[in-house]
């Protein structure tokens, strides 16, 4: 699918606030609603914007982030990655080239729930061993 610099600009209008109004998108960008809306309909239905969502503000946010680094032993992974979606702090788990096979984001809201996280992490089937990077502060996010 050919994607064009207006659809680029709505998508980039959405991105900052997917609550804009499409009347006030179609005058930012200098179009007709109904093209901007179908415009949006059809970026939906090619899956170029797969969906909406909210991002929690600070007061939302767990105060303790966490990166856990595991080796797994490939037969495990499965049941590694079952049980990591058990856990309601575990946000993403990536996986990676190199020495690490498993790239793990923790969200906790406070040191006792994220110590037994990684101690749940470690101690799992399958993993071969772990690193811990706990977060300190984020000096650049572009999510936000």
């Amino acid at each position: 699918m050919q994607i064009d610099d207006t659809d680029r600009a709505l998508i980039a209008i959405l991105s900052d606030n997917a609550r804009l109004p499409v009347m006030d998108i179609a005058r930012r960008v200098g179009l007709a609603r109904t093209t901007v809306q179908a415009r949006i309909e059809r970026l939906e239905q090619r899956g170029v914007i797969a969906g909406y969502t909210i991002r929690p503000g600070r007061a939302m946010s767990p105060p303790l982030r966490a990166t856990a680094l595991v080796t797994a032993e490939a037969r495990q992974t499965p049941g590694l990655l079952t049980r990591l979606r058990a856990m309601p702090e575990v946000e993403k788990v990536h996986t990676l080239s190199g020495r690490f096979d498993l790239l793990i984001q923790i969200a906790a809201h406070d040191t006792e729930t994220l110590d037994r996280v990684l101690d749940a992490i470690h101690e799992a089937p399958g993993v071969r061993s772990s690193e811990s990077l706990i977060h300190l502060t984020t000096k650049i996010d572009r999510a936000t």
